[in-house]
């Protein structure tokens, strides 16, 4: 992947440990946790695997975890329920409205068989799992090693992602929500095609910023831990906003989904990369309808046109 790392957290919980996030269901994520069964962990068993999302990285070993210690997987109920069904797309061809959902955003036909070739490919990363959890909830608290931890629900990049907050220790294992350097990819995808992620990205950008202090060690599950909460979250809600711009300036003219990469991305869009930039795009197409500042129109091949609406004249709405 072009991330080559994710960051896992051991939290020392008295008898036992909890982990937040597991990695990839590949030999070499298997290897590294083989390692840490002999040290650090040795002696102590994990009692509780917590996943703050339900992408590959962060939940591919959440099964192979629970079942090698008889540990309770807890995560949000719309992570858990997402995964399994996108777990089940493994094996079976692609749907036809997923095709012609990227059809619509202006793929060639090549494009469209690169897809079908990699349909399913989710469920590979990410071992069986459980058939139960414990439910995570936004805003209950429980104890860890002693000290208070706090759910603290974000939304856009995935459905119901959950950052942990200690109070006691000033820290936030912030996952995907808050990143230091690159921005989480906000998508929107065939099983929601008029879905307006972009608009609960920003929303939850500034519910963080108002529920939470700004003297925290973030833990992200990407880079490195950092200091800056606040000035990173505005970082992040103007980055889009600027973005927006960039993007309904570009919308002078009708657009594809595929045409609306440069003013987006800063280097080109290539096979590997064409999924996420088409769903960032449609993220950002979405979000301009709902505020009726761009329309969409449907040609007679099926494909979708935006376009700024004639009568917007104000660029204030975000």
């Amino acid at each position: 992947m072009d991330l080559n790392h994710i960051n896992v957290w051991l939290l020392e919980d008295h008898d036992g440990w909890t982990i937040v996030d597991t990695g990839l269901d590949v030999p070499e994520s298997r290897a590294v946790w083989q390692q840490l069964f002999q040290k650090p962990m040795a002696s102590k068993p994990i009692k509780r695997v917590i996943c703050t999302h339900m992408h590959p990285d962060h939940i591919g070993l959440a099964g192979w975890l629970s079942e090698q210690f008889n540990a309770e997987l807890w995560m949000t109920r719309s992570e858990f329920l997402m995964c399994k069904v996108m777990v089940m797309d493994t094996g079976r061809p692609a749907p036809e409205l997923a095709l012609k959902f990227y059809r619509t955003a202006g793929y060639t036909e090549e494009q469209i068989a690169d897809y079908k070739d990699k349909f399913g490919n989710f469920g590979k990363l990410v071992f069986p799992m459980p058939d139960s959890y414990r439910r995570l909830v936004d805003q209950e608290t429980f104890q860890i090693g002693g000290n208070y931890w706090q759910v603290i629900v974000g939304t856009g990049h995935s459905p119901e992602h959950a950052c942990l907050y200690c109070p006691a220790l000033k820290l936030l294992i912030s996952g995907d929500q808050v990143l230091p350097k690159i921005t989480s990819n906000v998508s929107v995808f065939p099983t929601e095609p008029h879905g307006n992620p972009l608009n609960e990205w920003l929303t939850s950008c500034n519910r963080l910023q108002s529920k939470l202090p700004d003297d925290l060690l973030v833990l992200p599950a990407h880079e490195t831990p950092f200091y800056g909460l606040h000035i990173r979250l505005t970082q992040l809600i103007e980055s889009h906003r600027r973005d927006l711009l960039a993007l309904y300036q570009h919308l002078d003219q009708p657009r594809r989904a595929v045409d609306c990469f440069p003013p987006l991305f800063k280097k080109p869009i290539g096979p590997e990369t064409i999924g996420f930039a088409t769903g960032e795009a449609l993220a950002h197409l979405n979000y301009l309808v709902a505020a009726r500042l761009a329309q969409c129109e449907t040609d007679s091949q099926g494909v979708n046109w935006y376009r700024q609406r004639p009568e917007s004249i104000a660029f204030d709405r975000f």
